[in-house]
């Protein structure tokens, strides 16, 4: 994936993230994704969040977070700020997605 440049700040960007999440760990990933979704309230340029499930369709992914930023330069603050909040809880992201059993597809997306 390429990084954020200096011409992404001319609108929204959004972070959306794709996970195929095994049955029997959906409940604690959802919670876990909930809770990191409260932690970017407070963050600039954060304008919504949400975490999504599949209810139908034949989709390889059955969760899908998306946050909608002002610009690149947020997203690129909120990047750099998390791992410290993270930390903080004793939260591993990577070590989390591996212990559940989860894929994830990550992707940073602007407005077509």
């Amino acid at each position: 994936m390429s990084k954020l440049t200096a011409s992404d700040n001319a609108g929204p960007v959004f972070r959306v993230d794709k996970f195929l999440v095994p049955p029997e760990s959906l409940d604690a990933f959802v919670g876990q994704m909930r809770h990191v979704h409260t932690l970017l309230d407070d963050l600039p340029g954060c304008r919504q969040r949400r975490v999504l499930t599949q209810t139908a369709g034949a989709g390889k992914f059955n969760v899908v977070t998306m946050i909608e930023w002002a610009s690149a330069a947020d997203l690129a603050r909120a990047l750099s700020v998390m791992p410290a909040r993270f930390a903080k809880e004793g939260f591993d992201p990577k070590d989390f997605v591996k212990r559940l059993g989860i894929t994830a597809d990550l992707g940073i997306y602007h407005p077509a």
